[in-house]
């Protein structure tokens, strides 16, 4: 099966089976989108447990709060039988544009290669607040988002998935929604679960162990849990050059758009064409000519010369262009070198996870408890192989690795030296980038219940500081300044080859033969790769205090006002330090023993790596906010049935820009009509900056810019920017919700529709960017520059110049019922959960600019788009009995586009534009996975299950890039292929 078909009569009778669309997901009595009305209190306690509403901080009983909340509880988990929680609610319609372990593995810097951290509606992870039982975690890098790899996961009980505006509750961040955790906090007893599995390609093998205890103590006063994971998956290796796919994977075809220049457009055939097979003719595998009379040459075993087959029947003109292609590909031919097919699908991964929690009751009326948590999250992966140089080499004819033939025909033709590119496949290792996240959070805190004024108050009050120290080394990276000397060789009189710079030659240059397939000499590569590569140190610290109040202060003619307030206090601060060849040498990163001064580096500003420079920085900001949240009913016992009204506010003051306040204003109203209930709300959310783009690490380069019509040499200071204003959103639900009415008991569905605006969205312009917006007035933009001076410069950071819109509906619902009548045991549920993005508008705020509409562009190549495709569905169809379960589930994305900006045509195509570029062919199909699983009970203790993703293998869909791409989504798409589970879980 192929994902580009379209789907076929079994699909759609897949999505019938799930009630056709109008159905959702969650398996509980409440209805979808919303928590449990009443849930029990958590048995062997006295203490009054909150009842868990994550959209809200009212836990009255029988509130039903207006913000839309999917709940996945244990059960699902189970079923999901994922090594990592994390890849099970990634699948979540709403949740888009997730990072994981198969995402940013062609990145070096990044800093967010092996961080499985949560988006929803696409607004990237940094406008999703991530909680554990309603508290905040520490940030995994310097973003501030969380590593859900870190979180304890066995003693997860469920988790919420609020997918609506929830900043009024819960602070910063929650523009998208929260994702909040909740643990078992009086877990008895004994608990494991072992898995393993494989691809069908026999790789990214992996295993998981997890064991958990729980037991009280003192007459039940006291309550002790603690759980240890550990996992592996091993990851996809690096199939290297030539685009084979790894270990018979045979969909990867090296993708791409040819993109001719726009001044020849005028000829009425398109700009952009979407290609196969893709060939970057300004490399090859072991070195190729790229430009003058020996253009078309290249190095085959032992440096022998031939001649290189050019895709598109191209023939080089001798000026470093090739007839019958666009720079830079060509297709077919030599594909030998290509490098975009040698990126790893999924990383190596390991995770270590510790936690533990205690409680003990003071009086039956007052718990204080402390909760511990360690996790340690290794990755490992190739970003790319070898270390291509992109026609960027010069060769000296006399060059004494140059074959014999080549440098009479320099002599021959004139020349001295010539342009020169490779793969560099003759390096022995390929790059591997190897990030670490650790992570140490403790929380002490205390919960209860009091009088006051003659009503029953709850409380919930906590302290918590966490770390999270990261590491990001990376292994066989080379210096540039020492290869391009190692292979700038000389012979000298003696007979002895050299480096030709003297320079190099004294400070240990070693000479490097990168013409054709030959050993490299381990000593050349220990000059330019030297032991200690790249490095990046960071710390993050955060430290909470929080304090809520709950209570019931009055009532009005249709019952108690429930009331919740509080107050909170955090500190967020982090430190990075990069290392001297990256950073370059300052007070803060001296020359040191393992990376000894070299004459050939730039020690002022480092970025000597050929990638991975990474950069000191530091910063820090403090918060305060207090919130209140009221629950008014309105009416109750009426034909009209019963409604409330939901009304929170919060004022938060940030140390860096000041006060900013939040706010939700939400009602429900459970109308008399058998079932149903409507509800809406509306919000003001915020993101606060976070300490990256306030702090960012100061780097100075040179570069130049075009001002009022003149080519200016400026000095680029890149800085964080501590005058940024938090962002702000206005976030709008309404739905319909109907709840098992009696003429169809078992049946739940919810229908919401959303409209996210977000303003003065922080992003990063180029220094041209910011150039034009000062010309065209922007007086803040203008104040970050001089052009006038003998010193010119212009500040890049970021500002609140754009600005986003995402509108769409959410569909839920689930419809169980028992098979006895079929004379089966058990019951069958079926349940679908779908999203469906209507528009969402990104405006970049820069002069010369247009919205761009990022709802169906399937593939990642503009920032926030390639992960809101227009439908993303989830179905499955549940058998279960006493004795065993069987699941069929069903994945979804709709087909999309390249980009909406495209014009597709193949010909008569009107003039291309930068705003509406032409393109051959805009169509990018979806995908429609199935999966299967199952357990089987084999007795009280042991249950043993199996699962099966991607049943029917389907290939990823090619996602071209314009440059050295590795031509698929993961965002949207699966590309490890079909993945075999089984294990066993005790329970004692």
């Amino acid at each position: 099966m192929h994902p580009s078909r379209r789907p076929t009569l079994i699909h759609l009778a897949a999505l019938a089976a799930c009630a056709g669309l109008a159905l959702g997901a969650r398996a509980q009595t409440a209805a979808p989108g919303q928590p449990a009305s009443d849930p029990p209190q958590e048995v062997g306690s006295n203490v009054l447990s909150p009842v868990v509403v994550t959209g809200s901080r009212i836990n009255a009983r029988g509130f039903t709060q207006p913000t839309p909340t999917t709940r996945i509880d244990a059960v699902d988990m189970e079923k999901a039988a994922k090594p990592n929680l994390f890849n099970a609610l990634a699948e979540l319609p709403a949740l888009q544009g997730s990072t994981g372990r198969t995402t940013s593995t062609n990145s070096t810097s990044s800093g967010i290669q092996g961080l499985s951290s949560l988006s929803l509606r696409g607004l990237t992870p940094i406008r999703t607040l991530t909680l554990i039982d309603g508290q905040r975690v520490i940030g995994a890098n310097v973003t501030g988002v969380t590593d859900v790899s870190q979180f304890p996961q066995l003693l997860i009980k469920q988790v919420d998935v609020v997918t609506g505006g929830a900043s009024a509750s819960y602070g910063s961040d929650a523009v998208g929604g929260v994702v909040n955790f909740v643990t078992d906090k009086r877990f008895t007893g004994f608990k494991a679960n072992v898995e393993a599995g494989e691809t069908n390609y026999h790789d990214d093998r992996n295993h998981t162990l997890q064991a958990a205890w729980g037991g009280g103590f003192l007459d039940g006063r006291a309550h002790l849990t603690a759980s240890v994971e550990y996992s592996r998956e091993g990851g996809v290796p690096s199939p290297r050059f030539g685009g084979a796919g790894a270990n018979g994977r045979t969909w990867f075809k090296n993708p791409a758009f040819q993109v001719r220049p726009i001044g020849q457009t005028n000829d009425g055939k398109p700009q952009y064409i979407p290609i196969e097979n893709a060939q970057q003719f300004q490399y090859a595998k072991y070195g190729l000519i790229t430009n003058g009379p020996l253009q078309g040459t290249a190095f085959g075993k032992d440096g022998v010369p031939f001649k290189f087959v050019y895709g598109s029947n191209g023939v080089p003109t001798g000026t470093g262009a090739v007839t019958g292609c666009i720079t830079p590909f060509c297709v077919g031919g030599d594909l030998s070198g290509t490098v975009g097919g040698g990126t790893t699908l999924g990383m190596n991964m390991t995770r270590q996870v510790a936690y533990t929690r205690g409680s003990l009751e003071l009086t039956p009326d007052h718990e204080v408890f402390f909760t511990f948590n360690y996790g340690r999250v290794d990755s490992r992966f190739t970003p790319n192989p070898g270390a291509f140089k992109n026609d960027n080499l010069t060769i000296q004819c006399d060059n004494p690795f140059v074959p014999a033939s080549i440098q009479a025909a320099c002599a021959t033709n004139g020349i001295t030296s010539f342009k020169f590119g490779t793969s560099n496949a003759n390096f022995p290792k390929d790059i591997e980038v190897n990030p670490v996240r650790t992570q140490a959070r403790l929380v002490l805190g205390a919960n209860g219940r009091f009088d006051a004024f003659g009503k029953d108050w709850t409380y919930d009050a906590y302290a918590t500081h966490g770390q999270n120290t990261i590491d990001i080394n990376v292994a066989n990276m080379s210096l540039n300044s020492r290869y391009n000397a190692a292979i700038d060789a000389v012979r000298l009189a003696d007979g002895r080859i050299v480096c030709r710079n003297p320079v190099a030659a004294a400070s240990g240059c070693v000479p490097l033969n990168v013409i054709g397939d030959v050993p490299a000499d381990p000593a050349a590569m220990s000059y330019i790769e030297p032991a200690n590569g790249p490095h990046q140190h960071s710390r993050q610290r955060q430290s909470v205090a929080s304090f809520s109040v709950n209570g019931e202060p009055f009532s009005l003619w249709a019952g108690p006002v429930a009331m919740a307030f509080g107050a909170e206090a955090r500190r967020e601060q982090y430190y990075v330090t990069g290392d001297p060849y990256g950073n370059g040498v300052s007070a803060d990163s001296p020359n040191t023993p393992e990376y000894p001064a070299d004459p050939l580096l730039n020690t002022a500003i480092g970025n000597n790596w050929y990638a991975g420079n990474y950069h000191n920085a530091r910063g820090s900001y403090h918060v305060k906010e207090g919130f209140l949240e009221f629950n008014v009913p309105l009416f109750k016992g009426t034909p009209l049935g019963e409604a409330n009204l939901n009304v929170a506010g919060r004022h938060t003051s940030y140390s860096t820009s000041g006060g900013v306040d939040s706010w939700k204003l939400g009602s429900t109203w459970k109308t008399g009509v058998d079932g149903l209930r409507l509800r809406a709300v509306t919000s003001r959310d915020v993101r606060a900056p976070n300490l990256s783009e306030l702090y960012a690490a100061p780097l100075v380069v040179n570069n130049t810019v075009n001002y009022q019509g003149s080519t200016v040499t400026i000095q680029q200071r890149t800085i964080g920017n501590t005058n940024l204003r938090p962002e702000t959103a206005r976030n709008s639900t309404f739905g319909v919700v109907l709840t098992q009415p009696s003429w169809a008991p078992g049946f739940s569905a919810s229908v919401d529709y959303f409209d996210i605006k977000v303003k003065g969205v922080i992003s990063t312009l180029t220094p041209q960017q910011e150039v034009d917006l000062c010309v065209a007035g922007n007086q803040e933009i203008c104040a970050a520059m001089d052009l006038t001076s003998a010193t010119k410069y212009v500040t890049v950071q970021a500002f609140n110049l754009a600005s986003m819109r995402n509108k769409g509906f959410d569909l839920e619902g689930v419809y169980r019922f028992d098979l006895g009548g079929a004379g089966l045991p058990g019951k069958l549920t079926l349940r679908a959960l779908a999203t469906r993005t209507i528009s969402f508008l990104i405006d970049s705020g820069v002069v010369g600019t247009i919205p761009t509409e990022a709802a169906g562009v399937n593939v990642a190549n503009v920032p926030n788009a390639g992960s809101t495709p227009r439908w993303k569905g989830q179905f499955s169809q549940s058998w279960d009995t006493d004795k065993f379960n069987l699941t069929l589930a069903q994945r979804w994305i709709s087909d999309g586009v390249y980009s909406n900006e495209y014009i597709e045509c193949q010909s008569n195509c009107a003039v291309s534009t930068a705003i509406h570029p032409t393109i051959a062919n805009n169509q990018m199909k979806g995908a429609f996975y199935w999966d299967l699983g199952g357990s089987y009970k084999y007795s009280k203790n042991l249950t043993l299950y199996f699962k099966i993703d991607n049943l029917t293998n389907v290939d990823p869909v090619a996602a071209p890039q314009t440059g050295t791409g590795y031509g698929i989504n993961p965002f949207l798409y699966d590309v490890l292929g079909r993945q075999y589970r089984m294990g066993a879980r005790l329970l004692f």
